[in-house]
């Protein structure tokens, strides 16, 4: 079970406060699956701690817990009319990690993908409890439902997410090494060598957001993803750099500059093979992103 961060005295509220950040950043960023937004809710509970009367909190972590959950329960009522007119499929700003540090609480982009799919309370309940540690006595305080309704918002979501979860997740020189062989061969277009590495059900996801071009619709199926990387590589050789390895969102791939702007690539691996590919080109969904340039490389 996940330890509760140690806050400093209660006396500051910065300094009370900084510890928990950036464990509450984390909680509402797997909420919203938004950097800018997590970033946003946890300086808005921020100013609410400023304003408490921080001597009568017992606990700080649960108390914050409360709020920001809150605060991504609103915003939710917002982001889901928002993405029902998004262009093409959507996908989460991408959490960037060295590929020696893979994301701590076990969270990748699929089950994500799979959290999406829940109603925020089932979300909320999953998160708080499985993920992050908190009792289901907190968990009913935060969404004002006894502990019983908790526990069936979380089984429920458990049942649902449990086939997201990966079932062997890859090792770090495992998924560095494909993830390296998969940018080689679909900068070259190579499909002998693209198709050796896709599962056979493999699905492409990429998401522009209608600012920068990208598949409006998921692509299926090993020979297709095949063929469409391998077009890219016919249009445009050479247009691939690659800038970085990288963990995104627990998945292994990389950021590569492409030649009209940065992009990151996330490779679901099962058996050596991949089986989910996620690009994300929105440049808005890229600005919290400290991205080495294709020239500094040189």
């Amino acid at each position: 079970m996940p330890r509760r961060p140690e806050p400093a005295p209660a006396d500051d509220a910065a300094a009370s406060f900084a510890p928990l950040r950036p464990r509450l950043v984390r909680i509402a960023y797997r909420m919203l699956g938004s950097v800018a937004e997590a970033e946003d809710v946890v300086q808005d509970a921020y100013l609410r701690w400023h304003r408490t009367d921080r001597a009568a909190v017992r606990d700080a972590w649960g108390f914050l817990t409360q709020i920001v959950t809150r605060l991504c329960l609103d915003v939710l009522k917002s982001a889901r009319i928002r993405r029902e007119t998004y262009v093409g499929p959507w996908l989460p700003e991408p959490l960037i990690a060295p590929m020696a540090e893979e994301d701590s609480d076990d969270i990748t982009l699929t089950l994500m993908l799979a959290l999406e799919r829940l109603s925020p309370l089932e979300r909320a309940a999953f998160l708080l409890h499985d993920v992050f540690g908190l009792s289901f006595e907190d968990i009913a305080r935060t969404l004002d439902r006894d502990s019983a309704a908790c526990r069936q918002l979380a089984a429920r979501a458990r049942s649902h997410v449990r086939a997201a979860r990966p079932r062997f997740p890859v090792s770090e020189e495992r998924g560095r090494a494909i993830a390296g062989a998969f940018f080689e061969a679909s900068r070259s277009g190579d499909v002998a060598a693209l198709t050796a590495l896709l599962a056979d059900d493999v699905v492409f996801t990429g998401d522009g957001g209608g600012k920068r071009l990208a598949a409006l619709n998921p692509i299926h199926g090993a020979a297709r993803v095949a063929r469409f990387f391998a077009g890219i590589a016919r249009k445009k050789p050479g247009a691939s750099t690659l800038l970085a390895m990288r963990w995104i969102d627990g998945l292994p791939g990389f950021l590569s500059q492409e030649r009209d702007g940065p992009q990151t690539t996330a490779l679901a691996i099962e058996d050596d093979r991949i089986v989910a590919i996620y690009v994300v080109r929105n440049p808005d969904k890229l600005r919290h992103l400290s991205l080495p340039t294709a020239a500094s490389l040189h």
